[in-house]
Protein backbone atom coordinates (compact mmCIF):
# COMPACT_ATOMS: atom_id res chain seq x y z
CA UNK A 1 0.00 0.00 0.00
CA UNK A 2 1.31 3.24 -1.02
CA UNK A 3 1.52 6.30 1.43
CA UNK A 4 -0.91 8.01 -0.40
CA UNK A 5 -3.53 5.19 -0.11
CA UNK A 6 -2.46 5.04 3.58
CA UNK A 7 -3.25 8.72 4.38
CA UNK A 8 -6.51 8.21 2.44
CA UNK A 9 -7.66 5.04 4.28
CA UNK A 10 -7.54 7.06 7.51
CA UNK A 11 -9.14 9.81 6.19
CA UNK A 12 -11.75 7.54 5.23
CA UNK A 13 -11.99 5.51 8.59
CA UNK A 14 -12.91 9.16 9.89
CA UNK A 15 -15.17 10.32 7.62
CA UNK A 16 -17.11 6.27 8.58
CA UNK A 17 -17.56 7.92 12.14
CA UNK A 18 -18.19 11.31 11.32
CA UNK A 19 -20.78 10.83 8.27
CA UNK A 20 -23.91 11.36 10.03
CA UNK A 21 -23.01 14.67 11.88
CA UNK A 22 -24.25 16.45 8.62
CA UNK A 23 -26.56 19.07 10.81
CA UNK A 24 -29.99 19.62 8.43
CA UNK A 25 -31.17 22.06 10.89
CA UNK A 26 -28.44 24.46 9.88
CA UNK A 27 -29.80 27.36 8.03
CA UNK A 28 -25.94 28.71 6.76
CA UNK A 29 -27.88 31.56 4.71
CA UNK A 30 -25.99 34.30 6.30
CA UNK A 31 -24.59 37.79 4.38
CA UNK A 32 -22.50 38.50 1.67
CA UNK A 33 -18.62 37.95 2.95
CA UNK A 34 -16.09 39.81 2.18
CA UNK A 35 -12.70 38.90 2.10
CA UNK A 36 -9.88 36.30 -0.42
CA UNK A 37 -9.14 33.19 -1.25
CA UNK A 38 -6.24 31.20 0.14
CA UNK A 39 -2.74 31.89 -1.47
CA UNK A 40 -2.60 29.86 -4.68
CA UNK A 41 -6.52 28.72 -5.07
CA UNK A 42 -6.72 28.37 -8.55
CA UNK A 43 -9.22 29.68 -11.06
CA UNK A 44 -10.37 28.44 -14.32
CA UNK A 45 -12.94 27.85 -16.44
CA UNK A 46 -14.03 24.81 -19.03
CA UNK A 47 -15.63 22.56 -22.03
CA UNK A 48 -15.38 19.53 -23.05
CA UNK A 49 -14.10 18.16 -26.90
CA UNK A 50 -17.87 17.41 -28.19
CA UNK A 51 -19.38 20.34 -27.32
CA UNK A 52 -16.72 22.62 -28.67
CA UNK A 53 -14.28 20.95 -31.02
CA UNK A 54 -16.41 20.41 -34.49
CA UNK A 55 -14.17 18.64 -37.06
CA UNK A 56 -16.57 15.77 -36.26
CA UNK A 57 -14.76 13.61 -39.08
CA UNK A 58 -11.55 15.36 -39.99
CA UNK A 59 -7.97 13.91 -39.58
CA UNK A 60 -8.35 10.25 -38.80
CA UNK A 61 -11.20 10.63 -35.90
CA UNK A 62 -13.90 7.83 -35.53
CA UNK A 63 -17.61 8.19 -34.89
CA UNK A 64 -18.51 8.79 -31.18
CA UNK A 65 -21.96 7.87 -29.76
CA UNK A 66 -23.03 11.82 -30.14
CA UNK A 67 -21.80 11.50 -33.52
CA UNK A 68 -24.11 8.72 -33.99
CA UNK A 69 -27.16 10.62 -32.30
CA UNK A 70 -26.97 13.92 -33.69
CA UNK A 71 -27.36 12.79 -37.06
CA UNK A 72 -30.58 11.21 -36.09
CA UNK A 73 -33.64 13.59 -36.88
CA UNK A 74 -35.60 14.73 -33.90
CA UNK A 75 -33.35 13.92 -31.11
CA UNK A 76 -31.71 17.62 -30.70
CA UNK A 77 -33.66 20.66 -30.29
CA UNK A 78 -34.07 22.16 -33.94
CA UNK A 79 -31.89 19.10 -35.43
CA UNK A 80 -28.82 20.85 -34.44
CA UNK A 81 -25.43 19.14 -34.06
CA UNK A 82 -21.61 19.46 -33.13
CA UNK A 83 -20.44 18.89 -36.33
CA UNK A 84 -18.52 22.24 -35.99
CA UNK A 85 -19.87 23.86 -32.81
CA UNK A 86 -16.85 26.43 -31.97
CA UNK A 87 -14.59 25.16 -34.69
CA UNK A 88 -12.34 24.55 -31.47
CA UNK A 89 -10.17 22.21 -33.09
CA UNK A 90 -8.94 24.77 -35.31
CA UNK A 91 -9.56 27.94 -32.83
CA UNK A 92 -7.83 26.61 -29.88
CA UNK A 93 -4.80 29.27 -30.41
CA UNK A 94 -7.73 32.12 -30.57
CA UNK A 95 -8.70 30.40 -27.25
CA UNK A 96 -6.16 29.67 -25.61
CA UNK A 97 -5.09 33.59 -25.98
CA UNK A 98 -8.85 34.60 -24.61
CA UNK A 99 -8.08 32.58 -21.49
CA UNK A 100 -4.39 34.46 -20.68
CA UNK A 101 -5.93 37.57 -21.31
CA UNK A 102 -8.59 36.50 -18.21
CA UNK A 103 -5.49 35.61 -16.06
CA UNK A 104 -6.79 31.96 -16.15
CA UNK A 105 -4.49 29.65 -14.02
CA UNK A 106 -6.04 26.24 -15.60
CA UNK A 107 -8.36 25.23 -18.34
CA UNK A 108 -10.30 22.07 -18.35
CA UNK A 109 -11.19 20.28 -21.66
CA UNK A 110 -11.41 16.73 -22.14
CA UNK A 111 -9.94 14.01 -25.01
CA UNK A 112 -11.96 12.53 -27.60
CA UNK A 113 -11.67 8.92 -27.40
CA UNK A 114 -12.61 8.08 -30.72
CA UNK A 115 -10.16 11.29 -31.96
CA UNK A 116 -7.05 9.14 -30.94
CA UNK A 117 -8.34 5.90 -30.72
CA UNK A 118 -10.93 5.82 -33.65
CA UNK A 119 -12.62 1.88 -33.40
CA UNK A 120 -12.20 2.65 -29.48
CA UNK A 121 -9.47 0.14 -28.96
CA UNK A 122 -5.55 0.72 -28.39
CA UNK A 123 -4.83 -2.50 -30.24
CA UNK A 124 -6.36 -1.40 -33.71
CA UNK A 125 -4.89 1.64 -34.56
CA UNK A 126 -3.60 5.14 -32.73
CA UNK A 127 -4.69 8.11 -34.53
CA UNK A 128 -1.48 10.31 -34.70
CA UNK A 129 -2.82 12.84 -35.99
CA UNK A 130 -5.55 13.10 -33.19
CA UNK A 131 -2.21 12.98 -30.62
CA UNK A 132 -0.87 16.03 -32.35
CA UNK A 133 -3.90 18.06 -31.52
CA UNK A 134 -4.20 17.43 -28.24
CA UNK A 135 -0.20 17.56 -27.63
CA UNK A 136 -0.28 20.90 -29.61
CA UNK A 137 -2.89 22.24 -27.29
CA UNK A 138 -1.42 21.12 -24.13
CA UNK A 139 2.37 22.28 -24.81
CA UNK A 140 1.01 25.86 -25.39
CA UNK A 141 -1.29 26.28 -22.43
CA UNK A 142 1.90 25.27 -20.65
CA UNK A 143 3.60 27.85 -22.64
CA UNK A 144 1.03 30.40 -21.66
CA UNK A 145 1.56 29.24 -17.54
CA UNK A 146 -2.09 27.47 -18.03
CA UNK A 147 -2.31 24.30 -16.31
CA UNK A 148 -4.17 21.64 -17.92
CA UNK A 149 -6.88 19.65 -16.23
CA UNK A 150 -8.09 16.77 -18.58
CA UNK A 151 -10.84 14.57 -18.55
CA UNK A 152 -11.00 11.25 -19.88
CA UNK A 153 -14.40 10.69 -20.62
CA UNK A 154 -16.87 13.61 -21.31
CA UNK A 155 -19.46 11.06 -22.84
CA UNK A 156 -18.51 10.56 -26.01
CA UNK A 157 -17.92 7.05 -26.80
CA UNK A 158 -16.71 5.76 -29.78
CA UNK A 159 -19.56 4.46 -31.82
CA UNK A 160 -18.20 1.18 -32.83
CA UNK A 161 -18.12 0.56 -28.70
CA UNK A 162 -21.84 0.96 -28.73
CA UNK A 163 -22.71 -0.76 -31.43
CA UNK A 164 -20.75 -4.25 -30.73
CA UNK A 165 -20.87 -4.18 -26.92
CA UNK A 166 -23.78 -2.27 -25.90
CA UNK A 167 -21.56 0.58 -24.75
CA UNK A 168 -21.16 0.94 -20.77
CA UNK A 169 -24.17 -1.89 -20.42
CA UNK A 170 -21.01 -4.12 -20.77
CA UNK A 171 -18.06 -4.81 -18.36
CA UNK A 172 -15.97 -4.92 -21.60
CA UNK A 173 -15.13 -1.48 -21.58
CA UNK A 174 -13.52 -1.37 -18.26
CA UNK A 175 -10.54 -2.63 -19.91
CA UNK A 176 -10.69 -0.68 -23.50
CA UNK A 177 -11.18 2.68 -20.87
CA UNK A 178 -8.15 1.39 -19.39
CA UNK A 179 -6.37 1.09 -22.28
CA UNK A 180 -7.35 4.69 -23.73
CA UNK A 181 -6.43 6.17 -20.38
CA UNK A 182 -3.16 3.99 -20.26
CA UNK A 183 -2.25 5.61 -23.78
CA UNK A 184 -3.19 9.14 -22.68
CA UNK A 185 -0.89 8.30 -19.53
CA UNK A 186 1.84 7.36 -21.67
CA UNK A 187 1.40 10.09 -24.27
CA UNK A 188 0.75 13.28 -22.24
CA UNK A 189 1.26 12.17 -18.47
CA UNK A 190 4.86 14.30 -18.68
CA UNK A 191 2.99 17.43 -19.06
CA UNK A 192 -0.96 16.81 -17.32
CA UNK A 193 -0.82 16.48 -13.65
CA UNK A 194 -4.54 16.34 -13.27
CA UNK A 195 -6.68 13.98 -14.93
CA UNK A 196 -10.31 13.26 -14.61
CA UNK A 197 -11.72 10.06 -15.34
CA UNK A 198 -15.54 10.62 -16.13
CA UNK A 199 -17.26 13.54 -16.10
CA UNK A 200 -21.01 13.80 -14.70
CA UNK A 201 -21.25 9.87 -14.67
CA UNK A 202 -24.75 10.22 -13.11
CA UNK A 203 -25.52 11.75 -16.72
CA UNK A 204 -24.02 9.37 -18.57
CA UNK A 205 -26.14 6.61 -16.64
CA UNK A 206 -29.54 8.13 -16.48
CA UNK A 207 -30.09 10.12 -19.49
CA UNK A 208 -27.88 7.62 -21.83
CA UNK A 209 -29.09 4.48 -20.64
CA UNK A 210 -32.20 5.17 -18.72
CA UNK A 211 -34.53 7.98 -20.14
CA UNK A 212 -32.77 8.16 -23.49
CA UNK A 213 -31.95 11.89 -23.80
CA UNK A 214 -28.75 11.75 -24.24
CA UNK A 215 -26.76 9.26 -26.55
CA UNK A 216 -26.37 6.67 -27.10
CA UNK A 217 -30.46 6.93 -26.66
CA UNK A 218 -31.70 4.26 -24.13
CA UNK A 219 -34.52 3.59 -22.33
CA UNK A 220 -33.81 1.01 -20.03
CA UNK A 221 -35.61 1.63 -17.38
CA UNK A 222 -35.11 0.30 -13.83
CA UNK A 223 -31.76 -0.96 -14.88
CA UNK A 224 -29.64 0.38 -17.51
CA UNK A 225 -28.86 3.56 -15.20
CA UNK A 226 -27.73 1.23 -12.22
CA UNK A 227 -25.53 -1.47 -14.65
CA UNK A 228 -24.15 1.62 -16.64
CA UNK A 229 -22.68 3.36 -13.24
CA UNK A 230 -22.14 -0.13 -12.09
CA UNK A 231 -19.37 -0.71 -15.06
CA UNK A 232 -18.27 3.71 -14.87
CA UNK A 233 -17.16 2.96 -11.53
CA UNK A 234 -15.52 -0.24 -11.62
CA UNK A 235 -13.53 1.62 -14.63
CA UNK A 236 -12.43 4.53 -12.99
CA UNK A 237 -10.89 2.57 -10.21
CA UNK A 238 -9.19 0.30 -12.56
CA UNK A 239 -7.68 3.18 -14.22
CA UNK A 240 -7.17 5.28 -10.56
CA UNK A 241 -4.59 1.68 -9.65
CA UNK A 242 -3.24 2.08 -13.37
CA UNK A 243 -1.89 5.07 -12.79
CA UNK A 244 -1.05 4.65 -9.16
CA UNK A 245 1.17 1.43 -10.13
CA UNK A 246 2.81 2.43 -13.41
CA UNK A 247 2.95 6.25 -13.93
CA UNK A 248 2.17 8.05 -10.46
CA UNK A 249 6.17 7.79 -9.22
CA UNK A 250 7.37 9.11 -12.25
CA UNK A 251 4.71 11.57 -13.25
CA UNK A 252 3.83 12.93 -9.63
CA UNK A 253 -0.11 13.54 -10.84
CA UNK A 254 -3.77 13.06 -9.61
CA UNK A 255 -6.22 11.15 -10.89
CA UNK A 256 -9.83 12.03 -9.53
CA UNK A 257 -13.10 11.75 -10.76
CA UNK A 258 -16.02 14.71 -11.60
CA UNK A 259 -19.90 14.12 -9.85
CA UNK A 260 -22.22 17.09 -10.17
CA UNK A 261 -24.45 16.92 -8.17
CA UNK A 262 -27.62 19.45 -6.88
CA UNK A 263 -28.12 20.18 -3.29
CA UNK A 264 -31.58 18.98 -1.80
CA UNK A 265 -32.77 21.11 0.74
CA UNK A 266 -35.59 19.53 3.40
CA UNK A 267 -39.28 21.29 2.33
CA UNK A 268 -39.26 21.02 6.38
CA UNK A 269 -35.87 21.13 8.20
CA UNK A 270 -38.27 19.57 11.20
CA UNK A 271 -39.56 16.82 9.84
CA UNK A 272 -37.86 13.51 10.15
CA UNK A 273 -39.59 12.42 6.38
CA UNK A 274 -38.31 15.00 4.76
CA UNK A 275 -35.22 15.11 6.34
CA UNK A 276 -34.66 11.48 4.97
CA UNK A 277 -35.75 12.47 1.78
CA UNK A 278 -33.52 15.18 1.01
CA UNK A 279 -30.64 12.84 2.74
CA UNK A 280 -31.82 9.63 -0.08
CA UNK A 281 -31.79 12.62 -2.97
CA UNK A 282 -28.51 13.52 -1.87
CA UNK A 283 -27.24 9.50 -1.88
CA UNK A 284 -29.09 8.55 -4.66
CA UNK A 285 -27.22 11.38 -6.95
CA UNK A 286 -23.74 12.12 -5.48
CA UNK A 287 -23.56 9.03 -3.33
CA UNK A 288 -24.15 6.64 -5.94
CA UNK A 289 -20.59 7.14 -7.33
CA UNK A 290 -19.21 9.10 -4.21
CA UNK A 291 -19.61 6.30 -1.62
CA UNK A 292 -17.84 3.38 -3.78
CA UNK A 293 -15.27 6.17 -4.28
CA UNK A 294 -14.43 5.90 -0.84
CA UNK A 295 -15.85 4.07 0.99
CA UNK A 296 -15.95 1.43 -1.14
CA UNK A 297 -19.74 0.16 -1.72
CA UNK A 298 -23.32 1.89 -2.94
CA UNK A 299 -24.98 3.81 -0.21
CA UNK A 300 -26.93 1.40 2.33
CA UNK A 301 -30.25 3.69 1.39
CA UNK A 302 -30.12 3.11 -2.31
CA UNK A 303 -29.30 -1.13 -1.59
CA UNK A 304 -32.12 -0.98 0.95
CA UNK A 305 -34.90 1.02 -0.98
CA UNK A 306 -33.64 -0.63 -4.83
CA UNK A 307 -33.57 -4.26 -3.05
CA UNK A 308 -37.17 -3.88 -1.61
CA UNK A 309 -38.69 -2.24 -4.64
CA UNK A 310 -37.10 -5.54 -6.78
CA UNK A 311 -38.28 -7.62 -4.61
CA UNK A 312 -42.32 -6.22 -4.58
CA UNK A 313 -41.76 -6.22 -8.43
CA UNK A 314 -41.24 -10.43 -7.71
CA UNK A 315 -37.42 -10.25 -9.08
CA UNK A 316 -34.78 -12.72 -7.75
CA UNK A 317 -32.31 -9.91 -6.91
CA UNK A 318 -31.75 -6.54 -6.67
CA UNK A 319 -31.99 -4.27 -9.86
CA UNK A 320 -28.90 -2.71 -7.96
CA UNK A 321 -25.88 -4.79 -9.21
CA UNK A 322 -23.40 -5.92 -6.40
CA UNK A 323 -19.87 -5.52 -5.81
CA UNK A 324 -17.92 -8.55 -4.46
CA UNK A 325 -15.54 -7.86 -1.71
CA UNK A 326 -12.83 -7.60 -3.33
CA UNK A 327 -14.07 -5.39 -6.13
CA UNK A 328 -15.13 -3.21 -2.96
CA UNK A 329 -11.55 -2.78 -1.77
CA UNK A 330 -10.55 -1.93 -5.55
CA UNK A 331 -12.79 1.02 -5.33
CA UNK A 332 -12.45 2.69 -1.71
CA UNK A 333 -9.99 5.67 -2.00
CA UNK A 334 -9.24 5.79 -5.97
CA UNK A 335 -9.99 9.79 -5.43
CA UNK A 336 -6.78 12.10 -5.03
CA UNK A 337 -9.05 15.01 -5.60
CA UNK A 338 -13.01 15.09 -5.81
CA UNK A 339 -14.02 16.91 -9.03
CA UNK A 340 -17.72 18.75 -8.07
CA UNK A 341 -20.00 20.35 -10.37
CA UNK A 342 -22.92 22.25 -9.06
CA UNK A 343 -25.68 24.38 -10.38
CA UNK A 344 -28.17 24.52 -8.42
CA UNK A 345 -30.71 23.46 -5.70
CA UNK A 346 -34.27 21.62 -5.06
CA UNK A 347 -36.42 21.35 -2.57
CA UNK A 348 -37.36 17.87 -1.36
CA UNK A 349 -40.19 15.94 0.50
CA UNK A 350 -41.08 12.23 0.86
CA UNK A 351 -43.50 10.63 -1.86
CA UNK A 352 -43.81 7.21 -2.51
CA UNK A 353 -44.26 5.68 -5.78
CA UNK A 354 -46.18 2.01 -5.37
CA UNK A 355 -43.94 -0.68 -6.68
CA UNK A 356 -46.67 -1.94 -9.59
CA UNK A 357 -46.21 1.86 -11.31
CA UNK A 358 -42.99 0.01 -12.59
CA UNK A 359 -39.35 0.48 -12.16
CA UNK A 360 -36.93 3.58 -12.74
CA UNK A 361 -34.65 5.51 -11.25
CA UNK A 362 -36.76 8.21 -10.39
CA UNK A 363 -39.64 6.22 -8.75
CA UNK A 364 -36.93 4.00 -6.65
CA UNK A 365 -36.31 6.94 -4.32
CA UNK A 366 -39.78 8.04 -3.08
CA UNK A 367 -39.05 11.22 -3.07
CA UNK A 368 -40.93 14.64 -4.70
CA UNK A 369 -38.44 17.58 -6.07
CA UNK A 370 -40.41 21.28 -5.67
CA UNK A 371 -38.61 24.37 -6.55
CA UNK A 372 -39.29 28.14 -4.75
CA UNK A 373 -40.71 30.13 -7.68
CA UNK A 374 -39.31 33.26 -6.23
CA UNK A 375 -35.60 32.03 -6.84
CA UNK A 376 -34.59 33.78 -10.48
CA UNK A 377 -34.47 32.04 -13.55
CA UNK A 378 -33.17 33.06 -16.71
CA UNK A 379 -35.21 30.89 -18.62
CA UNK A 380 -33.19 27.68 -18.45
CA UNK A 381 -35.93 25.11 -17.25
CA UNK A 382 -34.19 23.62 -14.57
CA UNK A 383 -31.45 25.79 -13.68
CA UNK A 384 -32.35 28.22 -10.72
CA UNK A 385 -29.82 30.50 -9.07
CA UNK A 386 -29.89 29.51 -5.38
CA UNK A 387 -26.32 30.16 -4.01
CA UNK A 388 -26.92 28.93 -0.52
CA UNK A 389 -26.85 25.88 -1.75
CA UNK A 390 -23.54 25.76 -2.74
CA UNK A 391 -22.41 25.75 0.45
CA UNK A 392 -24.49 23.29 2.00
CA UNK A 393 -23.55 20.66 -0.43
CA UNK A 394 -19.88 21.59 -0.15
CA UNK A 395 -20.15 21.16 4.19
CA UNK A 396 -22.41 18.20 2.91
CA UNK A 397 -19.35 16.48 0.62
CA UNK A 398 -16.86 17.31 3.97
CA UNK A 399 -19.22 15.64 6.25
CA UNK A 400 -19.96 12.45 4.27
CA UNK A 401 -16.50 11.77 2.42
CA UNK A 402 -13.82 12.83 5.11
CA UNK A 403 -13.04 16.20 3.69
CA UNK A 404 -11.41 15.39 0.46
CA UNK A 405 -9.41 17.54 -1.54
CA UNK A 406 -12.21 19.36 -4.01
CA UNK A 407 -11.82 20.91 -7.28
CA UNK A 408 -14.87 22.62 -8.73
CA UNK A 409 -15.02 21.67 -11.68
CA UNK A 410 -18.54 23.28 -12.71
CA UNK A 411 -20.47 25.66 -12.28
CA UNK A 412 -22.32 28.47 -14.43
CA UNK A 413 -25.66 29.58 -15.14
CA UNK A 414 -27.11 29.69 -18.83
CA UNK A 415 -29.85 31.67 -20.68
CA UNK A 416 -32.41 31.26 -23.10
CA UNK A 417 -32.98 34.33 -25.18
CA UNK A 418 -33.25 34.89 -28.65
CA UNK A 419 -31.85 37.93 -28.83
CA UNK A 420 -28.72 37.54 -26.74
CA UNK A 421 -27.43 40.52 -24.47
CA UNK A 422 -23.43 40.28 -23.77
CA UNK A 423 -24.23 42.11 -20.63
CA UNK A 424 -25.31 39.19 -18.98
CA UNK A 425 -26.01 40.99 -15.66
CA UNK A 426 -27.58 37.49 -14.30
CA UNK A 427 -24.55 35.81 -14.67
CA UNK A 428 -22.22 38.72 -13.15
CA UNK A 429 -24.66 37.87 -10.02
CA UNK A 430 -24.66 34.20 -10.04
CA UNK A 431 -20.76 34.20 -10.10
CA UNK A 432 -21.06 36.66 -7.44
CA UNK A 433 -23.09 34.53 -4.81
CA UNK A 434 -22.13 31.20 -5.75
CA UNK A 435 -18.15 31.99 -5.70
CA UNK A 436 -19.01 33.72 -2.20
CA UNK A 437 -20.72 30.45 -0.87
CA UNK A 438 -17.73 28.46 -1.49
CA UNK A 439 -15.59 31.06 0.17
CA UNK A 440 -17.62 30.61 3.23
CA UNK A 441 -17.33 26.57 2.60
CA UNK A 442 -13.53 27.37 2.41
CA UNK A 443 -13.79 29.17 6.25
CA UNK A 444 -15.96 26.80 7.50
CA UNK A 445 -13.18 24.27 6.43
CA UNK A 446 -13.82 22.60 3.61
CA UNK A 447 -10.69 21.38 1.18
CA UNK A 448 -11.28 23.57 -1.33
CA UNK A 449 -8.47 24.06 -4.00
CA UNK A 450 -10.00 25.72 -6.99
CA UNK A 451 -12.88 26.86 -9.47
CA UNK A 452 -13.88 26.13 -12.53
CA UNK A 453 -16.18 28.50 -14.43
CA UNK A 454 -18.54 26.72 -16.79
CA UNK A 455 -18.40 27.30 -19.72
CA UNK A 456 -15.56 29.35 -21.24
CA UNK A 457 -17.23 29.63 -25.22
CA UNK A 458 -21.19 29.23 -25.87
CA UNK A 459 -21.54 26.01 -27.09
CA UNK A 460 -23.31 22.87 -28.27
CA UNK A 461 -25.54 21.74 -25.20
CA UNK A 462 -26.34 18.47 -25.61
CA UNK A 463 -30.34 17.49 -26.53
CA UNK A 464 -31.24 21.62 -26.05
CA UNK A 465 -28.48 21.85 -29.23
CA UNK A 466 -27.57 25.78 -29.62
CA UNK A 467 -30.94 27.39 -27.69
CA UNK A 468 -28.63 27.21 -24.29
CA UNK A 469 -25.62 29.05 -23.55
CA UNK A 470 -23.65 28.41 -20.96
CA UNK A 471 -20.44 30.75 -22.02
CA UNK A 472 -18.37 33.64 -20.59
CA UNK A 473 -17.65 34.37 -24.51
CA UNK A 474 -20.77 34.23 -26.78
CA UNK A 475 -19.99 32.46 -29.88
CA UNK A 476 -21.97 33.47 -33.15
CA UNK A 477 -22.92 30.00 -34.67
CA UNK A 478 -24.61 31.39 -37.87
CA UNK A 479 -21.19 32.77 -39.00
CA UNK A 480 -19.01 30.08 -40.46
CA UNK A 481 -16.22 31.95 -38.79
CA UNK A 482 -17.68 30.65 -35.11
CA UNK A 483 -15.64 34.54 -33.97
CA UNK A 484 -16.24 34.86 -29.87
CA UNK A 485 -17.44 38.18 -28.15
CA UNK A 486 -16.95 38.58 -24.38
CA UNK A 487 -19.70 38.96 -22.22
CA UNK A 488 -19.54 41.51 -19.33
CA UNK A 489 -19.21 38.44 -17.20
CA UNK A 490 -15.66 38.00 -18.56
CA UNK A 491 -14.51 41.25 -17.05
CA UNK A 492 -16.35 40.30 -13.79
CA UNK A 493 -14.77 36.83 -13.36
CA UNK A 494 -11.44 38.69 -14.63
CA UNK A 495 -11.50 41.04 -11.69
CA UNK A 496 -12.80 38.04 -9.10
CA UNK A 497 -9.39 36.51 -10.17
CA UNK A 498 -7.20 39.35 -9.93
CA UNK A 499 -8.13 39.94 -6.40
CA UNK A 500 -8.63 36.32 -5.94
CA UNK A 501 -11.92 36.93 -4.04
CA UNK A 502 -13.80 40.42 -2.59
CA UNK A 503 -11.85 42.43 -0.96
CA UNK A 504 -13.82 44.93 -0.05
CA UNK A 505 -17.69 46.08 -0.29
CA UNK A 506 -16.89 49.52 -2.63
CA UNK A 507 -14.72 47.71 -4.66
CA UNK A 508 -16.65 45.04 -5.34
CA UNK A 509 -19.28 47.27 -5.86
CA UNK A 510 -17.56 49.26 -9.14
CA UNK A 511 -17.28 46.02 -10.92
CA UNK A 512 -20.82 44.85 -12.27
CA UNK A 513 -20.95 48.56 -13.39
CA UNK A 514 -17.23 48.50 -15.05
CA UNK A 515 -18.63 45.39 -16.62
CA UNK A 516 -21.59 46.63 -17.98
CA UNK A 517 -19.73 49.84 -20.05
CA UNK A 518 -16.83 47.58 -20.77
CA UNK A 519 -19.63 45.19 -22.96
CA UNK A 520 -21.70 47.76 -24.85
CA UNK A 521 -18.81 47.76 -27.93
CA UNK A 522 -18.88 43.99 -27.68
CA UNK A 523 -23.09 43.90 -27.94
CA UNK A 524 -22.48 46.89 -31.33
CA UNK A 525 -20.05 44.75 -33.09
CA UNK A 526 -22.72 41.58 -32.53
CA UNK A 527 -24.93 43.71 -33.66
CA UNK A 528 -22.89 44.36 -37.11
CA UNK A 529 -22.55 40.95 -37.15
CA UNK A 530 -25.13 39.42 -38.83
CA UNK A 531 -24.39 42.17 -41.78
CA UNK A 532 -21.39 40.42 -42.21
CA UNK A 533 -22.54 37.32 -42.22
CA UNK A 534 -25.09 38.49 -45.07
CA UNK A 535 -22.09 39.76 -47.06
CA UNK A 536 -20.77 36.23 -47.00
CA UNK A 537 -23.75 34.48 -47.72
CA UNK A 538 -24.05 37.33 -50.40
CA UNK A 539 -20.34 36.31 -51.49
CA UNK A 540 -20.98 32.80 -51.60
CA UNK A 541 -24.54 32.50 -53.13
CA UNK A 542 -25.78 35.12 -55.14
CA UNK A 543 -22.24 36.58 -56.63
CA UNK A 544 -22.02 32.92 -58.06
CA UNK A 545 -25.22 33.09 -59.44
CA UNK A 546 -25.32 36.77 -60.47
CA UNK A 547 -21.98 35.34 -63.07
CA UNK A 548 -23.95 32.45 -63.84
CA UNK A 549 -27.00 34.86 -65.43
CA UNK A 550 -23.74 36.75 -67.23
CA UNK A 551 -22.64 33.93 -68.42
CA UNK A 552 -25.75 32.87 -69.71
CA UNK A 553 -26.71 36.10 -71.18
CA UNK A 554 -23.52 36.86 -72.99
CA UNK A 555 -23.86 33.53 -74.75
CA UNK A 556 -27.39 34.44 -76.04
CA UNK A 557 -26.14 37.68 -76.93
CA UNK A 558 -23.38 35.88 -79.17
CA UNK A 559 -26.06 33.49 -80.30
CA UNK A 560 -28.17 36.41 -81.76
CA UNK A 561 -24.81 37.59 -83.22
CA UNK A 562 -24.07 34.32 -84.92
CA UNK A 563 -27.38 34.11 -86.68
CA UNK A 564 -27.52 37.99 -87.57
CA UNK A 565 -24.25 37.11 -89.62
CA UNK A 566 -25.65 33.86 -91.33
Amino acid sequence: MTMLQSILTAALLLCVSSSEDFDWSKKERTPFYYGTFPTGFSWGAGTSAYQTEGAWNIDGKGISIWDAFVHKKGTIQSNDTGDSSCEGYYKFKEDINLMKDMKLNHYRFSISWPRILPSGLKSDHINEKGIKYYDDLINLLLDNKLTPVVTLYHWDLPQILQEKYGGWQNGSLVKYFNDFANLCFERFGNRVKYWVTFSNPWSVAVEGYETGEHAPGLKLKGVGAYKAAHNIIKAHATVWHTYDLQWRSRQKGFVGISLTADWGEPVDVTNQRDIEAAERYLQFHLGWFAAPVFHGDYPQVMKDYIGRKSGQQGLGASRLPVFSPEEKSHNKGTCDFLGLGHFTTRYVTQKNYPSGLGDSYFSDRDLAELVDPQWPDPGSEWLYSVPWGFRRLLNFVKTHYGNPMIYVTENGISEKMLCTDLCDDWRMQYFKDYINEMLKAIKDGVNVKGYTAWSLLDNFEWDEGYTERFGLFYVDFRNKNKPRYPKASVQYYKRIISSNGFPNQREVESWKRKAIETCSSSNQLLAADPLIGHMEMVTEIVVPTVCTLCILLTAVFFMFLLRGRL
